[in-house]
């Protein structure tokens, strides 16, 4: 490296913030490779590292994206996702690149044939999205959903959870969203098949907006 390209990319600190110049990076999320730009936000600079990560910067096996070499360094760390997740800023000890990575608790999904899989919102937001084709819902408030459905099944501390449970999970805050595309969704999770089972769904729909107009009348 030369004297240009060192000074270049040495960091300045000033009362616990870093500002760092010139170099390239990368965002690593779930093992998909991200070009970011320069280091840290638009003008440059990151925020102070928070609690909670390594105090000598190190960790184990985490291999540069760029050069593969394992000699990486914790720079920054922050609360991401409202808490669900932390991000950390790193450096190759080697070859002088940055990049982030995401790292959150790991929730598994339990289908009926057994398997195993991640939870993932995304998932979740194309099931209720089928159900509000045609209605006014927006991508904000499917993304507001699954995230309440997330913190609903994290609440109860388990890391596995069968797959019915997501299920339910929705049930209520698409209730909240939408009626009709409750309806739709509930039709096909609880497998209607008569007009009955429709009228019922209806009668409670109705017996939950009574009492919750009678709470507020209140």
């Amino acid at each position: 490296m030369n004297r240009d390209h060192a000074a270049e990319s040495r960091h300045r600190r000033c009362d616990g913030v870093s500002a760092v110049r010139g170099a390239s990076s990368a965002l690593l999320i779930g093992g998909i490779l991200m070009p970011q730009g320069p280091v840290g936000n638009r003008h440059g600079v990151t925020v102070p590292r928070c609690a909670g990560a390594p105090l000598d910067g190190h960790e184990d096996n985490m291999r540069c994206p760029f050069c593969r070499n394992e000699d990486t360094k914790v720079i920054d760390s922050r609360v991401a996702d409202e808490g669900q997740a932390i991000r950390r800023r790193r450096a190759c000890q080697e070859c002088g690149r940055r990049f982030s990575t995401v790292e959150s608790a790991v929730l598994s999904v339990v289908k009926r044939n057994g398997v195993t899989e991640p939870f993932s919102r995304e998932k979740v937001m194309r099931g209720v999205r089928r159900a509000c084709q045609g209605r006014h819902v927006d991508e904000d408030s499917l993304a507001l959903l699954a995230q309440q459905v997330e913190e609903a099944i994290r609440a109860s501390g388990a890391a596995e959870i069968p797959s019915n449970e997501v299920g339910l999970a929705i049930l209520r805050p698409l209730r909240d969203l939408d009626e009709v595309a409750y309806l739709r969704f509930a039709s096909v999770y609880r497998s209607f098949d008569s007009v009955e089972d429709f009228q019922r769904e209806i009668d409670d729909l109705r017996a939950v907006s009574n009492t919750a107009a009678s709470a507020e009348a209140g």
